[in-house]
């Protein structure tokens, strides 16, 4: 017990000690140590620290043969912190001012990767998701044999399933808010954006559900039409997906449209032969 005791007085004077050396530090004036302090912070991983003593040197020896360092090392400060945003940023500043060095390429990447990893859920605003996308494909056409292209189109892939999952969800909101305009818009371009998508044949089925259903749904001066365009959507799923697990309920929607339209037409001839009486 008193080993213990002992030892957490003697951790405790070190950690004051250390503390009180660093913050003296700070407040010099001697950039060579402080310099030598940062380095020797960033390879213990006290990348808080280190991150102080480098944001101080940034302006004072941003001219000289050090500051390649500085920004390198204090990018990576910022990653290793989970501070991905301020990541990218210096990251993308390295690139910037040392185009031609051989950490150029891995700086481009890193800015990229810094934002693939700051991309939030699906369902919140996605300006990173897309601003990593910008960047994985700015880095392919400036580096097009890096040994990092097939990263960067798996990264890519995911980043753009997250937009398209978002998309998706959106489309369904509109279906169920039973606003089938904006569901057959916002599924359409879906189709548009993601071409290889997989809810091709979902998104198909419910394009032509949304057409039926607003068309069932319709005054009956506009109802002809509307059916005949929830057909020709039915037409393009079914001509794509026959054997679709889904054909037998559109198949049923159909025949339930058939059967509206027969009526609307007995309607209108009924209609009709009372005017000509």
């Amino acid at each position: 017990m008193r080993k213990s005791f002992l030892f957490f007085c003697l951790s405790l004077l070190f950690f004051l000690s250390s503390s009180c050396k660093f913050q003296k530090l700070l407040k010099s004036d001697d950039t060579d140590k402080k310099y030598a302090m940062a380095l020797q912070l960033y390879s213990e991983k006290d990348y808080s620290r280190a991150l102080q003593l480098f944001e101080q040197l940034m302006g004072v020896m941003r001219a000289t043969d050090k500051a390649q360092k500085i920004y390198y090392s204090q990018a990576y400060c910022y990653y290793y912190s989970k501070d991905y945003t301020m990541a990218s940023y210096y990251f993308k500043r390295f690139s910037s001012n040392f185009p031609n060095t051989r950490e150029a390429e891995e700086c481009t990447f890193m800015s990229a990767f810094s934002n693939c990893q700051n991309s939030p859920e699906y369902s919140l605003d996605q300006t990173t998701t897309r601003d990593a996308i910008k960047e994985l494909q700015a880095f392919i056409n400036t580096y097009p044999e890096s040994k990092r292209i097939p990263e960067c189109n798996d990264l890519i892939d995911k980043m753009r399933e997250k937009l398209e999952t978002k998309d998706f969800k959106i489309a369904q909101l509109y279906y169920r808010m039973d606003d089938y305009i904006a569901a057959i818009t916002s599924f359409n371009n879906i189709l548009k954006d993601y071409p290889d998508t997989q809810k091709k044949e979902e998104i198909m089925f419910l394009i032509f559900k949304c057409y039926n259903k607003y068309a069932i749904q319709s005054i009956d001066a506009r109802k002809k039409e509307r059916i005949q365009k929830a057909f020709m959507a039915y037409n393009d799923f079914a001509t794509l997906y026959p054997s679709s697990q889904l054909i037998a309920e559109a198949k049923s929607m159909k025949e339930k449209s058939r059967k509206e339209l027969e009526l609307l037409g007995l309607k209108n001839q009924k209609k009709n032969t009372n005017i000509n009486k």
